[in-house]
């Protein structure tokens, strides 16, 4: 079954979503240092959206990731720290 998003977007845009989704998206090697950073959590929520969005992904999270996104900004959600320091 194709995708009905599949000739909407041309193949780079896949392409340069996924490289700066990877570039953003927080690792095991970057955690502790970003992991509470506003900015950069929100921004991995919304490029994590719309990387859903050009490849058809569930509407309903791509709007849950924004709204994720947006409580960050506000910083009415924080990260919750590691269990183990």
């Amino acid at each position: 079954m194709l995708k009905k998003n599949k000739y909407l977007w041309p193949e780079k845009v896949h392409f340069l979503a996924k490289e700066l989704h990877d570039e953003i998206s927080l690792n095991n090697f970057n955690w502790h240092k970003f992991r509470g950073n506003k900015k950069r959590r929100s921004a991995e929520l919304i490029i994590s959206a719309f990387s859903q969005l050009i490849n058809d992904g569930d509407e309903a999270e791509i709007e849950d990731l924004l709204n994720q996104a947006i409580l960050w900004i506000k910083e009415e959600i924080k990260d919750p720290g590691c269990d183990s320091h």
